[in-house]
């Protein structure tokens, strides 16, 4: 295998760093590195930020329009890049590299290639070039109280009303409906059917009466997450994607986009540089017991180049026309588990200091302290591990159900 560019991808990838160390705001090449369910998210400052941060957002969202680097996966025709696998693989590297984030959140990433492949041609007037310019934010309602990792067991109901439909239920862990205005999410429209039968792909805005949200505070006193509830919401029929009581195979297109997380992989790689570079530094000697963590901080170095690897093998299988099944819940677990075993490593390092929260006390800003309080649900959500290890079992090694 070969790991270097060809000569059309290197000139490609300079193209893409020129631009970026050309256009970045200031805001962005200045700011910490972000923890949590926060990191690298644009739509929290284009949303709910300072002017400082919502300028910077605006700013850099205007920039990448200009090179339909907004959607580079998205065909040229509704406002994308075109870009082939490869292409983005790049683009998403070196934005990760250069702590620069990419925009349009999840409507871009996930709900608009389903538009386009489900929906109608008014859906795609409708829905896509607001997308495109953030005029729609979007949240995803998926999981319910009941329904998590086996999501097909959802139990909000939609209920036909002449050219309607009347939705009551709760969702949880809705990630980003606090500064969304539309969220998309799944809901059963026949009882009676078999559990992955009966539920349809609807898109609703946040501000339709009996529509509440609710934020949840998590462990890192941070609101990332909500719980929203329906109350005989009225959602027109135009508004459904894909037939209905076929919801499930149109959310399945949803979850194929964006499987290789490369940004996942830079951003570890970057965070164990830093924390190499801040112990290197002998006046730094008092935060650190660094004789018992000098393996452990290599093993975290060598597994997030195997995570790369892992992206990178993804990708390649995209570039081939093939989609990621297993091979993305292989990178999904090794992903999750290197954030909890890396966040462990940085905070034991520090020792006591490692208990400081406060980012003017903390070293490096306490970062790996704030990273150890959100890793406890990376082996949840996105996939909680056991789900994805039945994956792994039943697609990739062929073992029969249990």
């Amino acid at each position: 295998m070969d790991w270097s560019d060809s000569s059309v991808q290197k000139n490609f990838r300079e193209e893409v760093i020129n631009y970026i160390e050309g256009n970045l705001p200031d805001y962005y090449k200045h700011a910490k590195p972000p923890t949590g369910l926060e990191a690298g998210d644009w739509q929290n400052f284009f949303a709910l930020g300072d002017t400082d941060q919502k300028q910077a957002a605006t700013e850099w969202m205007n920039t990448l329009q200009k090179k339909g680097w907004v959607a580079p996966h998205w065909p040229k025709e509704y406002g994308g890049a075109g870009f082939s696998p490869i292409e983005q693989f790049i683009l998403h590297q070196e934005m990760a590299l250069h702590d620069a984030p990419t925009v349009g959140g999840q409507g871009v990433s996930m709900l608009g290639p389903t538009i386009l492949i489900h929906g109608t041609d008014e859906q795609k007037k409708k829905f896509l070039q607001p997308t495109l310019s953030g005029e729609m934010l979007w949240a995803q309602g998926f999981s319910e109280p009941g329904a998590g990792s086996d999501l097909a067991s959802l139990q909000a109901r939609a209920e036909k009303d002449g050219d309607n439909y009347l939705i009551n239920g709760q969702k949880l862990w809705t990630s980003r409906s606090h500064k969304s205005n539309w969220i998309f999410g799944l809901f059963r429209t026949d009882p009676e059917a078999p559990k992955h039968r009966g539920i349809s792909f609807f898109v609703m805005d946040q501000s339709t009466p009996g529509l509440s949200v609710n934020p949840i505070i998590d462990m890192a006193w941070e609101h990332s997450t909500n719980e929203t509830f329906y109350e005989n919401v009225i959602v027109p029929d135009t508004q459904v994607i894909g037939p209905e009581n076929r919801g499930w195979y149109v959310a399945m297109t949803l979850l194929d986009y964006e499987r290789s997380n490369i940004s996942g992989a830079i951003h570890k790689s970057k965070r164990i540089k830093e924390l190499v570079n801040f112990l290197s530094d002998k006046t730094n000697k008092n935060f650190y017991r660094l004789d018992n963590f000098r393996q452990a901080i290599t093993d975290r170095y060598i597994e997030s180049e195997v995570l790369f690897n892992f992206s990178l093998r993804i990708v390649s299988l995209q570039a081939n026309d093939i989609v990621p099944n297993y091979e993305a819940s292989v990178s999904k677990i090794f992903d999750s588990e290197l954030s909890q075993r890396l966040s462990n490593t940085g905070t034991k390092v520090f020792g006591l200091y490692g208990n400081l929260w406060d980012e003017k006390l903390g070293p490096m800003d306490a970062y790996f302290t704030r990273e150890y309080a959100h890793s406890v649900v990376r082996t949840i959500f996105g996939g909680a591990s056991e789900i994805q290890r039945n994956i792994i079992a039943t697609r990739g090694l062929g073992l029969p159900r249990g």
